[in-house]
């Protein structure tokens, strides 16, 4: 039996067949952008790869961003810290020269101011922003974190050891672990009254309340460590009195604020009990102060980290700022045991005391304890800048590694979706041949409608 074909399925056949040549054309012309997957029709497995490289991309891309930022914040934060250093380095030799007793009271004066605008010009430093970020401010980054006080208040004096003092009145000379007791407190002890009236310089370990003298901190306990060279600490033989009513470090806080501005001056003069051989039954004590300017520190001491891939975070690896407490450490008056939260400006401030004494023109002090501070103030911020140069490196390198991570991952998504420009363009011809002939054919072959008759 012979089967007829209408004229109308041939027309449905033709324009099926048409349509199915324009719509190759058409997803050939997509891929002029360069790329053969589109939809997950175009190739189910490929555009799965695809989407996956693409993430990758994606993550990795963020990694990067995030890396350079914190490059970039770091690279400001060092620029500041060196330049800090460079400051501190003319404030010690300052020190030096102011200390070695040759020089007037004039020329001790003006010392004195050329340090005091150093010292501004660290605040200024400490305030250095990233576009309007303050760098060292922690988490607190929209506020300027340091400021110096107009007025001159009481700030209680330090006597800052060196590090055999500090291990030999912390009980570990002799072993690896470093002094835990940095400073002393200085207290004026007063004999006498009115003229007959003398008076004397001691120190307080604030950790247990032992009272030493002058002469035994700065001399007195070399000569035990001449004798044995492991000497440690005896209270009982090496201090001469126990300051009435002192329980310990915190004790600090009822005292001085965590700047070491005095809050509480003793309604009585305080007085101490007899140790060993020492006589202070009958001294009555009081806290030696220096009148100075303060710095002060409004930021906190949190972290930024700038994650550089997947996981937690790593403070130690991650973090790209530095804050007030570790550019200028702790003292007395903000240490951990002391009571006190960290100031953020320890260092900074017992700066401005040794300031202070140069324009009092104390040659005695500043050449003993401020040079000792100027050292250990200069000494911190670079352990400060030394830590934070190691994790601008690890940086650097994590930048390199996701750079090449990055070329890596455009070669599988370039591998997975990338179409051969050539052949693309020897198949366009062809469809596109096709079509053209499909249309000239179809003009000739299929049934005139009633519109071509009458036109």
């Amino acid at each position: 039996m012979a089967i007829r074909v209408s004229s109308n399925q041939m027309v449905y056949n033709y324009k099926k067949q048409l349509n199915d040549a324009n719509n190759r054309k058409d997803k050939l012309m997509e891929q002029g952008d360069g790329s053969k997957l589109h939809r997950p029709s175009d190739d189910s497995v490929a555009y799965t790869k695809y989407l996956r490289y693409d993430t990758s991309q994606q993550e990795n891309e963020q990694y990067q961003e995030n890396v350079s930022t914190g490059i970039s914040w770091m690279k400001a934060s060092d620029s500041a810290l060196v330049s800090m250093t460079d400051i501190q380095t003319t404030f010690k030799e300052k020190t030096v020269a102011a200390a070695n007793g040759d020089k007037t009271n004039e020329d001790m004066a003006a010392i004195g101011k050329e340090m005091e605008a150093e010292i501004q010009e660290l605040v200024s430093l400490g305030n250095t922003q990233q576009g309007d970020r303050y760098i060292f401010a922690g988490q607190k980054d929209t506020t300027q974190p340091f400021s110096l006080s107009e007025k001159e208040v009481k700030r209680g004096l330090a006597k800052t050891l060196s590090e055999k003092a500090s291990n030999y009145f912390s009980g570990t000379n002799g072993a690896e672990d470093m002094g835990t007791v940095k400073q002393m407190l200085t207290l004026t002890g007063t004999t006498g009254t009115g003229a007959d009236a003398k008076t004397e310089t001691y120190y307080l370990n604030t950790k247990d309340g032992y009272i030493y003298t002058k002469d035994f901190v700065e001399n007195g306990y070399q000569q035990k460590i001449a004798q044995n060279a492991n000497a440690k600490v005896d209270p009982t033989k090496d201090a001469v009195g126990l300051l009435d009513g002192w329980t310990g470090s915190k004790d600090v806080s009822e005292y001085f604020k965590n700047t070491g501005e005095i809050i509480k001056t003793p309604q009585t003069d305080m007085k101490a009990t007899n140790v060993g051989t020492g006589n202070v039954a009958g001294v009555k004590f009081t806290f030696a102060t220096v009148e100075q300017k303060i710095a002060t520190y409004q930021g906190d001491n949190k972290h930024i980290s700038m994650t550089k891939k997947n996981g937690t975070t790593e403070p130690t690896s991650d973090t790209v700022n530095v804050t007030g407490p570790e550019i200028w450490g702790t003292d007395i008056f903000d240490d951990a045991s002391s009571g006190n939260a960290p100031s953020g400006t320890a260092m900074l401030n017992e700066m401005l005391t040794v300031q202070k004494q140069v324009t009092s023109a104390d040659f005695s002090w500043l050449s003993d304890d401020g040079q000792t501070i100027s050292d250990q103030a200069h000494a911190t911020t670079v352990t400060t800048e030394t830590k934070l140069g190691a994790r601008q490196q690890l940086y650097n390198s994590v930048a390199t590694m996701l750079d090449n991570q990055n070329v890596l991952i455009k070669q599988d998504v370039t591998d997975v979706s990338a179409v051969d420009v050539a052949a693309l363009a020897t198949k366009l011809m062809e469809e596109q041949t096709v079509y053209n002939m499909s249309l000239a054919l179809g003009a000739r072959i299929l049934p005139q409608s009633l519109a071509d008759y009458l036109s």
